[in-house]
């Protein structure tokens, strides 16, 4: 799991806290946090592909959406008895909850003058 956190997450809040910080410009007096190497960045990330630059954040956020559902989609698929498991005793515990606060009511209602 720490291997998880390390090689996705990471990269996800590198990337996310530098286009924070750079669109807003707050640099803490680094060059790559100003506002003017974020729009640089864009604009060389557009030519290369060919559309315009307000179009690339988007698409980069709709990919780590992509590769975020595929990732934990493929986690819970490896530990889907570990899973089923919890959720079975989960549904078990709320039966048994459901069925104390039956009786506990029908006690209060029997013991009423």
């Amino acid at each position: 799991m720490k291997y998880l956190l390390i090689f996705w997450a990471g990269p996800i809040l590198f990337l996310g806290g530098w286009y924070y910080l750079s669109l807003n410009d707050i640099s803490f007096g680094f060059f790559m946090l100003t506002r003017r190497t974020h729009d640089l960045v864009f604009q060389i990330y557009g030519k290369v592909l060919g559309i315009p630059p307000a179009d690339i954040p988007p698409l980069v956020m709709r990919a780590m959406c992509v590769d975020s559902v595929l990732l934990f989609s493929l986690l819970a698929f490896r530990r889907r008895a570990k899973i089923r498991q919890w959720w079975r005793l989960r549904q078990l515990k709320s039966a048994q909850s459901s069925k104390r606060d039956i009786a506990a009511s029908e006690e209060s209602l029997s013991s009423a003058p």
